[in-house]
């Protein structure tokens, strides 16, 4: 099943995030390669694609795990909760209907 994971990014936490970065998309890579990561992104805190020092309220991602239980493992294994990026993570079941 698909599970929309938001992560909540702390106050101040940009230089944080960028340093934290390449581990936290690494343990993207085998999921993109299996075919089970939907989409993935972060948050810009303004209207623009590069915020600048503006930073981001978090991240956004849809992946396919086998139950609730193992998403939220996974998305709480993250290296961006650990280094303090992340203050909370959300997880809930998604079911996608557009595109078909």
């Amino acid at each position: 099943m698909l599970y929309a994971i938001l992560g909540r990014d702390a106050p101040d936490s940009l230089e944080q995030r960028l340093a934290v970065r390449p581990a936290h998309l690494e343990r993207l890579d085998p999921l993109l390669a299996e075919g089970r990561l939907i989409l993935a992104g972060p948050l810009p805190a303004i209207d623009s694609p590069d915020p600048g020092p503006a930073g981001f309220h978090g991240s956004l991602m849809v992946v396919e795990f086998a139950s609730l239980e193992e998403a939220r493992a996974w998305a709480n294994a993250d290296p961006y909760i650990s280094a303090g990026v992340w203050t909370t993570v959300e997880v809930y079941p998604f079911r996608k209907v557009l595109p078909a």
